[in-house]
């Protein structure tokens, strides 16, 4: 309680200290700000410079939710084959799963994020000598085309009928729980839960008059246009955070079965289940229980450390509140809105993968 009261008055200091500087200079201390046009355009995005800049750091952290919840999903997909490969009975195989771990989690990622962009990123062809590696995706310097979906009119709509899906798909998970625990018989929750998604996704397209449509990229002048274009700031960004925190996850997995109790994957031996089967029913669902709280911490890093976008003039939320610095916003009053947002970006993962982890943690009886 002392510690608690002294940081207190600590901060109280500084701040009254703060306000009595800024006012002798002159300095604006408040937030009104926020409402002042940015005066600054923003690549990738329909922001314009006379909007204020509260719309501003609005896109940053667009930006920054969009490259996180990606790299989210790719370094735990990378990083959970990478962990079972570790532990691989095929040498080549549990080396080169080593060697891209023992790399990658040691290499500092301001190092790689600069890697990718210079090396990777602005190595591809220009925008006349766009390459089609796949039907449908265009690569070049101007940025990375893949097929997307299209919305015709309002999304209000789709939105609902997205909602209704998740909602009939819950209610099927647990109709499908309820027999196996009645009869025995195999709930099947992941097939029943997506093909109820996807028949309800088709009669919602087919009642609202099929209002989404594909979007294939193309190229068209010196533009990447159609689809969903990533620009060259973005991939390269992408792929550092990726592959860094994937290398940090396998290492997270690998641990976790090491922790599931020998005797499970001697029982399903002796069920006479495949390797594969063994692995993704009877370790990988005690693994994910024990992972979990780990994983929560590298989905908090790989958010935080998105701010490195910086270095590459990816438009996330510190490069916005940056730019709008420059152009003569209060340094303070900006800063402590950034805060204020990662703090909030924090806490919601926070609070997401602390349900998550009560839904898998085992009921004592």
């Amino acid at each position: 309680m002392t510690v608690l009261i002294v940081v207190l008055i600590a901060v109280l200091y500084v701040w009254s200290n703060y306000q009595t500087n800024s006012q002798a200079s002159r300095v604006p201390t408040g937030f009104d700000f926020l409402d002042q046009p940015a005066n600054f355009p923003i690549a990738g995005s329909d922001f314009r410079t006379t909007q204020p800049v509260k719309d501003a750091l609005g896109v940053g952290v667009a930006n920054t939710l969009r490259v996180s919840i990606a790299g989210i999903v790719l370094a735990t997909l990378i990083g959970t084959l990478v962990g079972i490969a570790r532990l691989s009975k095929n040498w080549l195989v549990s080396k080169a799963a080593g060697v891209y771990v023992e790399t990658l989690r040691n290499t500092p990622l301001l190092i790689l994020v600069i890697f990718a962009y210079l090396a990777v990123a602005l190595r591809l062809p220009p925008v006349s000598e766009a390459a089609t590696p796949l039907p449908g995706f265009v690569a070049s310097v101007r940025g990375i085309g893949v097929p997307w979906y299209r919305i015709d009119g309002s999304g209000w709509p789709v939105a609902g009928v997205l909602l209704a899906a998740l909602l009939a798909a819950i209610a099927v998970r647990r109709w499908r729980l309820h027999i196996n625990e009645r009869s025995g018989a195999r709930a099947h929750t992941a097939w029943w839960m997506a093909g109820t998604i996807v028949a309800v996704a088709v009669v919602g397209q087919l009642a609202l008059g099929t209002p989404i449509s594909g979007s294939l990229p193309r190229v068209d002048g010196r533009m990447v246009i159609g689809g969903a274009v990533m620009s060259p700031e973005m991939f390269a960004l992408l792929t550092a955070l990726t592959l860094y925190t994937a290398s940090h996850i396998a290492e997270i997995v690998r641990g976790s079965i090491q922790a599931v109790p020998k005797g499970q994957g001697e029982a399903a031996s002796v069920l006479a289940l495949s390797n594969g089967q063994r692995m993704w029913y009877v370790i990988l669902p005690q693994a994910m229980r024990i992972a979990v709280p780990p994983l929560a911490n590298q989905y908090l890093n790989l958010t935080k450390n998105s701010s490195l976008g910086v270095a590459v003039s990816y438009m996330e939320l510190t490069k916005v509140s940056r730019t709008a610095i420059a152009n003569a916003s209060p340094a303070i009053p900006m800063l402590v809105v950034v805060l204020s947002m990662y703090l909030v970006l924090s806490i919601a993962i926070s609070l997401l993968t602390n349900l998550l982890n009560r839904r898998l943690k085992v009921v004592e009886r």
